[in-house]
């Protein structure tokens, strides 16, 4: 069932890209560093566009498909229930961050 907030197909975006980041590979990293941006980006770094060049087609569709979320809704992942996962990829990729 799809969160509230969220379309069924944001939210599966949403959460194959958290899956993703997990791993780590280039393209995880890649995916790390455009949800932690959306996350914090302050403190997590920003999102350079041309990364969207070194991941899979379909892992793309699914940034965009957040980006977009990101753009219409105007909310932050942990207020959709994702922060857990959020400061786990926040430790994993950028040791200690304020989130």
């Amino acid at each position: 069932m799809p969160h509230p907030q969220l379309t069924a197909q944001q939210q599966a975006s949403v959460e194959r890209l958290i899956r993703l980041a997990e791993g780590d590979s280039d393209q995880s990293r890649h995916i790390a560093n455009f949800l932690l941006a959306w996350w914090n980006a302050k403190e997590c770094g920003g999102f350079d566009l041309t990364e969207l060049w070194a991941v899979d087609p379909s892992i793309a569709a699914d940034m965009v498909v957040v980006f977009s979320l990101i753009a219409g809704r105007h909310i932050y992942p942990d207020n959709l229930g994702y922060g857990e996962q959020f400061g786990q990829m926040v430790a994993a990729w950028r040791g200690t961050v304020k989130g």
